[in-house]
């Protein structure tokens, strides 16, 4: 996947891949199609963030999480 374009592919891989990594949180709510195009780099900065992680703390994980509402559309 050449995440290097602003796609909704990429942003679905990207979204899929941080909830397979985090599975111990509650992702279920949260769908690719929840993310504005225009939030590409925001989200490609956690992605890259949690895939270079191999543990989370409970916090990193709450924080993750807030990020991603962030994120999400209004």
């Amino acid at each position: 996947m050449d995440l290097t374009q602003n796609t909704a592919e990429s942003v679905e891989f990207m979204v899929e891949a941080i909830k397979d990594k985090l599975k111990v949180m509650n992702f279920g709510a949260i769908k690719s199609t929840h993310f504005d195009i225009e939030m590409y780099e925001e989200l490609h900065d956690i992605y890259q963030m949690v895939m270079k992680k191999t543990n989370f703390s409970v916090r990193e994980m709450e924080a993750i999480a807030e990020e991603l509402g962030r994120l999400r559309n209004k």
